[in-house]
């Protein structure tokens, strides 16, 4: 018989404690798993006391999802190679930022035969144009990586809210496993064969939440932000397959896709920044210090990465939206100019997607979602 496999979490925010309470319940009853699960906890001191032992004593993580307890098998470790010791699953769930530094330090630490699950959304830029967080992480540790996006508020999914999330992985059996892990009563998993479709959906709803945000911080209203977000759907759309062609439309349809654009705008971080971006005078910089508790905020950056891959491409005019958000975000273009991009927006890419919006669907496999 196998050895049990040993899961790892990367990341002790408010989602990675939300997740690690289902991955935490799962591990100790499914017999393929070690019962223990490592949450790696940047350490940090809350009323004198190191965050890490706080946890290990009371099972809440007092400073980023206080009032949920955890599982007693998740032990939180404040040493990254330390947590990842014979692991066999490493789950990161960390800003985008920090993702080259945390794979700097667990380079040599990691089994040569692990796998990784990224539930990060962001993406890179270097000489080269876009790089996909999996890609780094994959090419830093030598492990193949998969993906979990969807429309999953931490606080949400904490309280065992009902929700829906995707994971796109290429291997079915890690596919089949990577389910049995994650998936919770209030916590439906579709397994999909996509990764950078399912990885950039997750990205790119940051950004498109970032506008409706300022939406209505301008008081426009629902007719307004109901265009932002079908517009900013199309540009995602229209990103993803320009840069990764010949992925299958139905992806947009999962949590990854529309689910998750809409979770965004309701009462997701970016969406509520944004709007105190808009009322404060602040810069989102300034807000992020003051008001994340330490955590980052996705969208303007997410937003900043884009811009500039499209500007060095010289394709800025064909994302009007994401090239205006980056550009109130973060170079005091006035707010209000929204609303002239919107009203611009080229026709060609209605035109493209009336022929074809989703009228050649394929059809989800019988095997997708994998069984519980």
């Amino acid at each position: 018989m196998a050895p049990p496999t040993k899961v790892t979490i990367i990341g002790s925010g408010n989602w990675g404690t939300a997740i690690a309470k289902i991955v935490g319940h799962n591990v100790r009853r499914r017999e393929r798993f070690d019962n223990e699960l490592r949450l790696f906890v940047y350490e940090e001191m809350v009323d004198g006391k190191k965050l890490s032992e706080i946890i290990n004593e009371t099972h809440e993580n007092v400073k980023y999802l206080p009032g949920v307890r955890l599982p007693d098998n998740v032990v939180a470790v404040p040493d990254i190679r330390a947590s990842v010791k014979d692991s066999d699953i490493l789950v990161f769930v960390i800003p985008h930022q920090f993702v080259k530094n945390i794979c700097g330090q667990l380079k040599g630490a990691v089994k040569s035969t692990a796998i990784g699950l990224s539930l990060i959304k962001g993406v890179d830029i270097n000489e080269t144009g876009l790089v996909l967080i999996s890609s780094i992480i994959e090419d830093a540790l030598a492990i193949p990586v998969s993906v979990l996006m969807g429309a999953n508020l931490a606080n949400e999914v904490a309280q065992e809210k009902f929700c829906e999330t995707t994971i796109g992985c290429k291997d079915k059996d890690v596919g089949v496993m990577l389910k049995e892990m994650c998936q919770a009563p209030y916590f439906r998993v579709a397994v999909v064969d996509e990764v950078e479709a399912v990885e950039l959906c997750g990205a790119l709803k940051n950004v498109i939440a970032v506008a409706a945000g300022i939406t209505d911080g301008l008081d426009q209203g629902d007719n307004t932000k109901a265009a932002v977000i079908r517009l900013g759907l199309m540009e995602m759309i229209k990103f993803i397959e320009l840069f990764y062609p010949g992925r299958d439309k139905w992806i947009f349809l999962q949590s990854c896709g529309i689910a998750d654009i809409i979770g965004g705008y309701c009462n997701g971080t970016n969406y509520k920044m944004t709007m105190q971006f808009m009322t404060s005078g602040k810069s989102f910089v300034q807000l992020e210090r003051e008001l994340m508790n330490g955590q980052k905020l996705q969208g303007p950056t997410t937003a900043a990465e884009v811009y500039e891959m499209l500007k060095n491409k010289g394709m800025e005019d064909q994302f009007p939206l994401f090239t205006a958000i980056h550009r109130i975000s973060s170079e005091g273009m006035p707010a209000k100019e929204l609303i002239k991009c919107l009203m611009h927006h080229p026709e060609h890419m209605d035109k493209e997607y009336h022929e074809h919006p989703f009228l050649h669907l394929r059809s989800v496999p019988a095997t997708s979602p994998t069984s519980p």
